[in-house]
Protein backbone atom coordinates (compact mmCIF):
# COMPACT_ATOMS: atom_id res chain seq x y z
CA UNK A 1 0.00 0.00 0.00
CA UNK A 2 1.48 3.37 -1.03
CA UNK A 3 0.04 5.32 1.88
CA UNK A 4 1.05 4.50 5.43
CA UNK A 5 -2.06 3.14 7.18
CA UNK A 6 -1.24 4.78 10.49
CA UNK A 7 -1.04 8.14 8.71
CA UNK A 8 -4.42 7.50 7.08
CA UNK A 9 -6.14 6.40 10.26
CA UNK A 10 -4.80 9.43 12.05
CA UNK A 11 -6.54 11.71 9.56
CA UNK A 12 -9.61 9.60 8.87
CA UNK A 13 -11.99 12.01 10.57
CA UNK A 14 -11.07 14.86 8.25
CA UNK A 15 -10.98 12.76 5.11
CA UNK A 16 -14.33 11.04 5.51
CA UNK A 17 -16.18 13.87 7.21
CA UNK A 18 -16.09 11.92 10.46
CA UNK A 19 -16.29 14.18 13.48
CA UNK A 20 -14.18 13.58 16.55
CA UNK A 21 -16.18 13.30 19.74
CA UNK A 22 -19.52 12.36 18.19
CA UNK A 23 -19.07 8.62 18.25
CA UNK A 24 -15.79 6.80 18.67
CA UNK A 25 -17.23 3.31 18.16
CA UNK A 26 -18.51 4.08 14.66
CA UNK A 27 -15.15 5.56 13.67
CA UNK A 28 -13.37 2.46 14.92
CA UNK A 29 -15.70 0.32 12.82
CA UNK A 30 -14.97 2.48 9.79
CA UNK A 31 -11.24 2.12 10.37
CA UNK A 32 -11.69 -1.65 10.57
CA UNK A 33 -13.25 -1.63 7.10
CA UNK A 34 -10.10 -0.08 5.68
CA UNK A 35 -7.51 -2.00 7.69
CA UNK A 36 -9.06 -5.29 6.55
CA UNK A 37 -8.72 -4.38 2.87
CA UNK A 38 -7.10 -6.78 0.46
CA UNK A 39 -5.16 -5.84 -2.65
CA UNK A 40 -7.55 -5.25 -5.57
CA UNK A 41 -6.85 -7.35 -8.67
CA UNK A 42 -5.29 -5.83 -11.78
CA UNK A 43 -6.81 -6.32 -15.21
CA UNK A 44 -10.36 -6.73 -13.84
CA UNK A 45 -11.75 -3.19 -14.18
CA UNK A 46 -15.24 -2.94 -15.69
CA UNK A 47 -15.39 -0.65 -18.74
CA UNK A 48 -18.22 1.03 -20.62
CA UNK A 49 -18.07 2.08 -24.27
CA UNK A 50 -18.88 5.62 -25.32
CA UNK A 51 -21.28 5.23 -28.29
CA UNK A 52 -19.94 8.35 -30.03
CA UNK A 53 -16.16 8.04 -29.79
CA UNK A 54 -15.99 4.33 -28.88
CA UNK A 55 -13.82 5.23 -25.87
CA UNK A 56 -13.50 2.36 -23.41
CA UNK A 57 -14.02 4.23 -20.15
CA UNK A 58 -13.41 2.77 -16.71
CA UNK A 59 -16.62 2.56 -14.68
CA UNK A 60 -14.66 4.21 -11.84
CA UNK A 61 -13.76 7.80 -12.65
CA UNK A 62 -11.34 9.79 -10.50
CA UNK A 63 -12.87 13.04 -9.26
CA UNK A 64 -10.02 15.49 -8.64
CA UNK A 65 -12.10 17.71 -6.37
CA UNK A 66 -10.96 16.56 -2.93
CA UNK A 67 -7.20 16.17 -3.31
CA UNK A 68 -4.87 15.55 -0.34
CA UNK A 69 -3.15 18.55 1.20
CA UNK A 70 0.03 19.12 3.18
CA UNK A 71 1.32 21.97 5.32
CA UNK A 72 2.78 24.78 3.28
CA UNK A 73 6.47 25.66 3.48
CA UNK A 74 6.55 29.22 4.79
CA UNK A 75 10.20 29.64 3.82
CA UNK A 76 9.19 29.03 0.20
CA UNK A 77 6.33 31.47 0.48
CA UNK A 78 3.67 28.78 0.33
CA UNK A 79 0.21 29.26 1.91
CA UNK A 80 -0.74 27.38 5.08
CA UNK A 81 -1.94 24.37 3.07
CA UNK A 82 -1.02 23.23 -0.44
CA UNK A 83 -1.92 20.21 -2.54
CA UNK A 84 0.31 17.26 -1.70
CA UNK A 85 1.50 16.61 -5.26
CA UNK A 86 3.62 13.63 -4.27
CA UNK A 87 0.56 11.94 -2.80
CA UNK A 88 -1.59 12.89 -5.80
CA UNK A 89 0.98 11.26 -8.08
CA UNK A 90 0.93 8.08 -6.00
CA UNK A 91 -2.87 7.93 -6.08
CA UNK A 92 -2.96 8.45 -9.84
CA UNK A 93 -0.23 5.83 -10.35
CA UNK A 94 -2.18 3.28 -8.34
CA UNK A 95 -5.41 4.13 -10.15
CA UNK A 96 -3.78 3.86 -13.57
CA UNK A 97 -2.19 0.52 -12.66
CA UNK A 98 -5.64 -0.83 -11.84
CA UNK A 99 -7.36 0.41 -14.97
CA UNK A 100 -8.80 3.82 -14.03
CA UNK A 101 -8.56 6.01 -17.12
CA UNK A 102 -11.10 8.85 -16.56
CA UNK A 103 -10.01 11.91 -14.56
CA UNK A 104 -12.45 14.76 -13.84
CA UNK A 105 -11.37 18.23 -12.74
CA UNK A 106 -12.39 21.90 -12.99
CA UNK A 107 -10.88 25.38 -12.75
CA UNK A 108 -13.02 25.80 -9.61
CA UNK A 109 -11.69 22.82 -7.66
CA UNK A 110 -9.12 23.02 -4.84
CA UNK A 111 -9.05 26.83 -4.81
CA UNK A 112 -8.23 26.80 -8.50
CA UNK A 113 -5.27 24.40 -8.31
CA UNK A 114 -6.86 21.05 -9.24
CA UNK A 115 -6.25 21.29 -12.99
CA UNK A 116 -2.58 22.06 -12.53
CA UNK A 117 -2.13 19.20 -10.06
CA UNK A 118 -4.05 16.82 -12.33
CA UNK A 119 -1.92 17.88 -15.29
CA UNK A 120 1.30 17.22 -13.41
CA UNK A 121 0.16 13.74 -12.41
CA UNK A 122 -1.22 12.70 -15.81
CA UNK A 123 1.51 14.23 -17.97
CA UNK A 124 3.80 11.41 -16.83
CA UNK A 125 1.72 9.01 -18.97
CA UNK A 126 1.10 8.67 -22.69
CA UNK A 127 -1.73 10.95 -23.75
CA UNK A 128 -3.64 7.99 -25.18
CA UNK A 129 -3.63 6.21 -21.79
CA UNK A 130 -6.18 8.48 -20.12
CA UNK A 131 -9.27 10.60 -20.67
CA UNK A 132 -9.38 13.99 -18.97
CA UNK A 133 -12.58 15.90 -18.27
CA UNK A 134 -12.77 19.52 -17.22
CA UNK A 135 -15.32 22.30 -17.26
CA UNK A 136 -16.07 25.87 -18.23
CA UNK A 137 -16.60 27.03 -14.64
CA UNK A 138 -17.48 30.65 -15.45
CA UNK A 139 -19.76 31.11 -12.45
CA UNK A 140 -18.91 34.75 -11.76
CA UNK A 141 -20.51 37.34 -14.07
CA UNK A 142 -16.99 38.76 -14.41
CA UNK A 143 -16.12 35.68 -16.48
CA UNK A 144 -19.26 35.66 -18.65
CA UNK A 145 -17.71 37.65 -21.46
CA UNK A 146 -16.65 35.77 -24.56
CA UNK A 147 -13.01 36.76 -24.00
CA UNK A 148 -12.86 35.65 -20.35
CA UNK A 149 -14.64 32.36 -21.04
CA UNK A 150 -12.31 31.53 -23.94
CA UNK A 151 -9.36 32.45 -21.74
CA UNK A 152 -10.58 30.00 -19.07
CA UNK A 153 -10.96 27.27 -21.71
CA UNK A 154 -7.41 27.76 -23.01
CA UNK A 155 -6.00 27.98 -19.48
CA UNK A 156 -7.48 24.55 -18.77
CA UNK A 157 -5.43 23.05 -21.60
CA UNK A 158 -2.33 24.86 -20.37
CA UNK A 159 -2.69 23.66 -16.78
CA UNK A 160 -3.60 20.11 -17.87
CA UNK A 161 -0.65 20.08 -20.29
CA UNK A 162 -2.79 18.84 -23.19
CA UNK A 163 -3.68 20.10 -26.67
CA UNK A 164 -7.17 18.60 -26.61
CA UNK A 165 -9.74 17.80 -23.93
CA UNK A 166 -11.53 14.45 -24.00
CA UNK A 167 -14.67 15.47 -22.09
CA UNK A 168 -15.58 19.15 -21.75
CA UNK A 169 -18.58 20.34 -19.75
CA UNK A 170 -20.68 23.41 -19.26
CA UNK A 171 -20.36 23.46 -15.48
CA UNK A 172 -23.38 23.20 -13.17
CA UNK A 173 -26.07 24.39 -15.54
CA UNK A 174 -29.36 24.96 -13.75
CA UNK A 175 -27.83 27.04 -10.97
CA UNK A 176 -29.23 30.51 -11.60
CA UNK A 177 -31.86 29.24 -14.02
CA UNK A 178 -32.20 30.22 -17.67
CA UNK A 179 -30.81 33.69 -17.00
CA UNK A 180 -27.49 32.20 -15.91
CA UNK A 181 -27.42 29.73 -18.81
CA UNK A 182 -27.99 32.53 -21.32
CA UNK A 183 -25.42 34.79 -19.71
CA UNK A 184 -22.72 32.15 -19.35
CA UNK A 185 -23.06 30.21 -22.58
CA UNK A 186 -25.68 31.44 -25.07
CA UNK A 187 -25.67 35.24 -25.38
CA UNK A 188 -21.86 35.39 -25.53
CA UNK A 189 -21.71 32.74 -28.25
CA UNK A 190 -19.52 30.45 -26.15
CA UNK A 191 -21.62 27.32 -26.67
CA UNK A 192 -21.42 27.78 -30.44
CA UNK A 193 -17.67 28.34 -30.04
CA UNK A 194 -17.28 25.07 -28.12
CA UNK A 195 -19.24 23.21 -30.80
CA UNK A 196 -16.72 24.50 -33.35
CA UNK A 197 -13.86 23.43 -31.08
CA UNK A 198 -15.34 19.94 -31.07
CA UNK A 199 -15.43 19.95 -34.86
CA UNK A 200 -11.76 20.97 -34.84
CA UNK A 201 -10.89 18.05 -32.54
CA UNK A 202 -9.74 20.12 -29.58
CA UNK A 203 -12.79 18.87 -27.69
CA UNK A 204 -13.60 15.21 -28.26
CA UNK A 205 -16.86 15.05 -26.26
CA UNK A 206 -19.06 18.00 -25.28
CA UNK A 207 -21.59 17.84 -22.46
CA UNK A 208 -22.83 19.56 -19.33
CA UNK A 209 -23.21 18.92 -15.62
CA UNK A 210 -26.58 19.64 -14.06
CA UNK A 211 -27.65 21.11 -10.72
CA UNK A 212 -30.77 23.05 -9.91
CA UNK A 213 -33.51 24.32 -12.21
CA UNK A 214 -35.01 21.41 -14.18
CA UNK A 215 -36.21 23.82 -16.87
CA UNK A 216 -32.60 24.36 -17.92
CA UNK A 217 -31.93 20.61 -18.08
CA UNK A 218 -35.04 20.06 -20.18
CA UNK A 219 -34.21 22.99 -22.47
CA UNK A 220 -30.69 21.76 -23.26
CA UNK A 221 -31.96 18.26 -23.95
CA UNK A 222 -34.60 19.72 -26.25
CA UNK A 223 -31.67 21.17 -28.21
CA UNK A 224 -29.95 17.79 -28.59
CA UNK A 225 -30.50 17.72 -32.36
CA UNK A 226 -28.64 21.02 -32.57
CA UNK A 227 -25.80 20.46 -30.11
CA UNK A 228 -25.50 16.64 -30.15
CA UNK A 229 -24.58 16.21 -26.50
CA UNK A 230 -21.99 13.45 -26.16
CA UNK A 231 -22.61 12.95 -22.43
CA UNK A 232 -24.31 14.59 -19.45
CA UNK A 233 -23.17 14.57 -15.83
CA UNK A 234 -25.92 14.12 -13.24
CA UNK A 235 -26.17 13.49 -9.51
CA UNK A 236 -27.34 9.92 -8.97
CA UNK A 237 -27.34 7.59 -5.99
CA UNK A 238 -29.88 5.38 -4.25
CA UNK A 239 -31.15 8.31 -2.18
CA UNK A 240 -31.54 10.75 -5.08
CA UNK A 241 -33.12 8.14 -7.36
CA UNK A 242 -36.60 8.67 -5.90
CA UNK A 243 -36.13 11.12 -3.03
CA UNK A 244 -34.06 14.06 -4.33
CA UNK A 245 -37.06 16.39 -4.37
CA UNK A 246 -37.93 15.41 -0.79
CA UNK A 247 -34.41 16.20 0.38
CA UNK A 248 -34.22 19.51 -1.49
CA UNK A 249 -36.87 21.60 -3.20
CA UNK A 250 -34.44 22.55 -6.00
CA UNK A 251 -33.31 19.01 -6.94
CA UNK A 252 -34.92 16.53 -9.32
CA UNK A 253 -35.21 12.79 -8.83
CA UNK A 254 -32.46 10.93 -10.68
CA UNK A 255 -34.99 8.48 -12.12
CA UNK A 256 -36.21 11.36 -14.30
CA UNK A 257 -32.77 12.73 -15.20
CA UNK A 258 -31.37 9.34 -16.14
CA UNK A 259 -34.55 8.38 -18.00
CA UNK A 260 -34.40 11.50 -20.18
CA UNK A 261 -30.80 10.70 -21.13
CA UNK A 262 -31.62 7.08 -21.96
CA UNK A 263 -34.44 8.22 -24.26
CA UNK A 264 -31.90 10.12 -26.33
CA UNK A 265 -29.06 7.63 -26.10
CA UNK A 266 -26.87 10.09 -24.17
CA UNK A 267 -24.35 8.44 -21.78
CA UNK A 268 -24.56 9.52 -18.14
CA UNK A 269 -21.55 10.44 -16.02
CA UNK A 270 -22.45 10.08 -12.35
CA UNK A 271 -21.41 12.52 -9.65
CA UNK A 272 -22.10 12.38 -5.90
CA UNK A 273 -22.59 8.59 -5.68
CA UNK A 274 -21.94 8.97 -1.92
CA UNK A 275 -23.61 12.37 -1.50
CA UNK A 276 -20.40 13.91 -0.20
CA UNK A 277 -19.75 10.94 2.09
CA UNK A 278 -23.22 10.83 3.66
CA UNK A 279 -23.94 7.37 2.22
CA UNK A 280 -20.73 6.05 3.76
CA UNK A 281 -21.69 7.33 7.22
CA UNK A 282 -25.08 5.76 7.82
CA UNK A 283 -26.91 5.20 11.11
CA UNK A 284 -25.73 2.12 12.92
CA UNK A 285 -28.93 0.12 12.43
CA UNK A 286 -28.67 0.53 8.65
CA UNK A 287 -25.00 -0.43 8.66
CA UNK A 288 -25.87 -3.59 10.56
CA UNK A 289 -28.51 -4.48 7.96
CA UNK A 290 -25.96 -4.01 5.18
CA UNK A 291 -23.44 -6.19 6.99
CA UNK A 292 -26.06 -8.91 7.37
CA UNK A 293 -26.32 -9.04 3.57
CA UNK A 294 -22.62 -8.61 2.80
CA UNK A 295 -20.25 -8.86 5.73
CA UNK A 296 -17.13 -8.16 3.66
CA UNK A 297 -18.39 -5.25 1.56
CA UNK A 298 -17.98 -1.70 2.83
CA UNK A 299 -20.93 0.62 3.42
CA UNK A 300 -19.70 2.79 0.54
CA UNK A 301 -19.56 -0.17 -1.85
CA UNK A 302 -23.35 -0.43 -1.82
CA UNK A 303 -23.66 3.11 -3.16
CA UNK A 304 -20.97 2.62 -5.79
CA UNK A 305 -22.47 -0.64 -7.03
CA UNK A 306 -25.86 1.07 -7.28
CA UNK A 307 -24.49 4.04 -9.25
CA UNK A 308 -22.59 1.81 -11.67
CA UNK A 309 -25.34 -0.73 -12.36
CA UNK A 310 -27.47 1.07 -15.03
CA UNK A 311 -26.16 0.30 -18.52
CA UNK A 312 -26.45 3.93 -19.62
CA UNK A 313 -23.82 4.99 -17.08
CA UNK A 314 -20.44 5.69 -18.65
CA UNK A 315 -18.46 6.27 -15.46
CA UNK A 316 -19.01 6.98 -11.76
CA UNK A 317 -16.92 9.77 -10.25
CA UNK A 318 -15.40 9.50 -6.81
CA UNK A 319 -13.29 12.07 -5.01
CA UNK A 320 -10.72 9.74 -3.43
CA UNK A 321 -8.57 11.72 -1.02
CA UNK A 322 -6.77 8.73 0.50
CA UNK A 323 -5.38 5.49 -0.81
CA UNK A 324 -7.85 3.52 1.28
CA UNK A 325 -10.76 5.21 -0.51
CA UNK A 326 -9.26 4.30 -3.87
CA UNK A 327 -8.60 0.70 -2.88
CA UNK A 328 -12.15 0.24 -1.59
CA UNK A 329 -13.63 1.54 -4.84
CA UNK A 330 -11.31 -0.63 -6.93
CA UNK A 331 -12.47 -3.67 -4.97
CA UNK A 332 -16.04 -2.68 -5.91
CA UNK A 333 -15.38 -2.11 -9.61
CA UNK A 334 -12.75 -4.75 -10.43
CA UNK A 335 -15.13 -6.09 -11.62
CA UNK A 336 -18.51 -4.53 -10.88
CA UNK A 337 -21.18 -6.83 -9.48
CA UNK A 338 -24.46 -5.14 -10.49
CA UNK A 339 -27.19 -4.55 -7.91
CA UNK A 340 -29.94 -7.17 -8.24
CA UNK A 341 -33.68 -6.63 -7.73
CA UNK A 342 -33.73 -7.64 -4.05
CA UNK A 343 -30.73 -5.39 -3.28
CA UNK A 344 -32.39 -2.51 -5.11
CA UNK A 345 -35.51 -2.87 -2.96
CA UNK A 346 -33.33 -2.95 0.14
CA UNK A 347 -31.51 0.26 -0.86
CA UNK A 348 -34.81 2.04 -1.45
CA UNK A 349 -35.75 1.04 2.11
CA UNK A 350 -32.43 2.51 3.31
CA UNK A 351 -33.14 5.70 1.36
CA UNK A 352 -36.55 6.11 2.99
CA UNK A 353 -35.00 5.74 6.45
CA UNK A 354 -32.47 8.47 5.62
CA UNK A 355 -35.22 10.80 4.40
CA UNK A 356 -37.12 10.26 7.64
CA UNK A 357 -34.10 11.40 9.66
CA UNK A 358 -34.38 14.93 8.20
CA UNK A 359 -30.69 15.75 8.05
CA UNK A 360 -29.33 18.78 6.17
CA UNK A 361 -28.87 17.70 2.51
CA UNK A 362 -25.26 18.97 2.34
CA UNK A 363 -22.74 17.03 0.22
CA UNK A 364 -19.70 18.94 1.52
CA UNK A 365 -18.94 20.17 -2.03
CA UNK A 366 -17.82 23.54 -0.58
CA UNK A 367 -19.32 25.54 -3.47
CA UNK A 368 -20.77 27.85 -0.78
CA UNK A 369 -17.27 28.75 0.39
CA UNK A 370 -15.65 31.04 1.20
CA UNK A 371 -18.30 32.72 3.31
CA UNK A 372 -17.66 36.51 3.37
CA UNK A 373 -18.10 36.40 7.15
CA UNK A 374 -15.89 33.39 7.72
CA UNK A 375 -18.57 30.84 8.62
CA UNK A 376 -17.45 27.26 7.94
CA UNK A 377 -20.79 26.24 6.43
CA UNK A 378 -20.04 22.66 5.28
CA UNK A 379 -18.19 21.71 8.47
CA UNK A 380 -21.16 22.82 10.58
CA UNK A 381 -23.61 20.77 8.52
CA UNK A 382 -21.33 17.71 8.37
CA UNK A 383 -20.93 17.73 12.16
CA UNK A 384 -24.67 18.07 12.75
CA UNK A 385 -25.58 15.34 10.22
CA UNK A 386 -23.07 12.86 11.55
CA UNK A 387 -24.23 13.24 15.12
CA UNK A 388 -27.86 12.99 14.07
CA UNK A 389 -27.16 9.86 12.01
CA UNK A 390 -25.40 8.27 14.97
CA UNK A 391 -28.19 9.10 17.39
CA UNK A 392 -25.88 11.23 19.55
CA UNK A 393 -27.78 14.53 19.33
CA UNK A 394 -28.91 15.46 22.85
CA UNK A 395 -32.60 15.95 22.08
CA UNK A 396 -34.40 14.64 25.17
CA UNK A 397 -33.53 16.35 28.47
CA UNK A 398 -35.29 13.56 30.37
CA UNK A 399 -33.01 10.90 28.93
CA UNK A 400 -30.40 9.34 31.22
CA UNK A 401 -27.77 10.06 28.54
CA UNK A 402 -28.74 13.69 28.01
CA UNK A 403 -26.01 15.31 30.14
CA UNK A 404 -23.29 13.15 28.61
CA UNK A 405 -24.49 13.69 25.03
CA UNK A 406 -24.96 17.41 25.61
CA UNK A 407 -21.42 17.84 26.88
CA UNK A 408 -20.04 15.57 24.14
CA UNK A 409 -21.78 17.50 21.36
CA UNK A 410 -20.67 20.93 22.59
CA UNK A 411 -17.06 19.84 23.06
CA UNK A 412 -16.86 18.11 19.69
CA UNK A 413 -18.47 21.11 17.98
CA UNK A 414 -15.85 23.50 19.39
CA UNK A 415 -13.05 21.09 18.46
CA UNK A 416 -14.19 20.79 14.86
CA UNK A 417 -15.31 24.36 14.11
CA UNK A 418 -13.28 27.36 15.23
CA UNK A 419 -15.16 29.92 17.33
CA UNK A 420 -14.95 32.61 14.66
CA UNK A 421 -16.34 30.20 12.04
CA UNK A 422 -19.40 29.01 13.95
CA UNK A 423 -23.03 29.68 12.88
CA UNK A 424 -23.66 32.68 15.14
CA UNK A 425 -21.51 34.74 12.76
CA UNK A 426 -23.94 34.23 9.86
CA UNK A 427 -25.73 37.53 9.12
CA UNK A 428 -28.17 35.96 6.65
CA UNK A 429 -26.79 37.72 3.56
CA UNK A 430 -27.72 34.68 1.44
CA UNK A 431 -24.70 34.94 -0.86
CA UNK A 432 -24.01 31.24 -0.31
CA UNK A 433 -27.45 30.09 -1.45
CA UNK A 434 -26.93 30.89 -5.14
CA UNK A 435 -23.90 28.59 -5.19
CA UNK A 436 -25.50 25.60 -3.44
CA UNK A 437 -26.23 22.71 -5.87
CA UNK A 438 -28.64 21.20 -3.32
CA UNK A 439 -30.70 24.37 -2.96
CA UNK A 440 -30.26 24.43 0.81
CA UNK A 441 -31.63 27.48 2.62
CA UNK A 442 -28.26 27.86 4.25
CA UNK A 443 -28.85 30.89 6.56
CA UNK A 444 -32.06 29.30 7.83
CA UNK A 445 -30.30 26.00 8.60
CA UNK A 446 -27.40 27.80 10.28
CA UNK A 447 -29.83 29.74 12.45
CA UNK A 448 -31.55 26.51 13.51
CA UNK A 449 -28.25 24.90 14.48
CA UNK A 450 -27.13 28.06 16.30
CA UNK A 451 -30.40 28.09 18.26
CA UNK A 452 -29.95 24.40 19.05
CA UNK A 453 -26.43 25.03 20.38
CA UNK A 454 -27.53 28.01 22.47
CA UNK A 455 -30.29 25.93 24.05
CA UNK A 456 -27.75 23.24 24.86
CA UNK A 457 -25.46 25.78 26.48
CA UNK A 458 -28.36 26.99 28.62
CA UNK A 459 -29.22 23.42 29.55
CA UNK A 460 -32.69 23.80 28.10
CA UNK A 461 -34.68 20.94 26.63
CA UNK A 462 -34.52 20.83 22.83
CA UNK A 463 -37.92 20.96 21.21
Amino acid sequence: MDMNRRQFLGTLAAGTAAVAGCTSKKEEELKDEYTSQIEPPKGKMTYRTNPTTKDKVSILGYGMMRLPYRKGDKEKGEPDEVINQEQVNKLVDYAMAHGVNYYDTSPAYCQGHSEESTGIALSRYKRSDYFVATKLSNFSPETWSREKSIEMYHNSMKYLQVDYIDYYLLHAIGMGGMESLNGRYIDNGILDYLVEERKAGRIRNLGFSYHGDIKVFDYLLSQHDKYHWDFVQIEMNYLDWNFADEMSSSNTDAVYLYGELVKRGIPAVIMEPLLGGRLANLPRFLVEKMKERNAKGSVASWAFRYAGTPEGVLTVLSGMTYMEHLVDNLLTYCPLKPIDKEEDEFLQYVARQIVNMQTVPCTNCKYCMPCPYGVNIPAIFVHYNKCKNEGTLPMDATSADYSRLRRQYLISFDRNIEKLRQPQHCIGCGECMSHCPQGIRIPEQLQKIDKFINELKKGQEIS
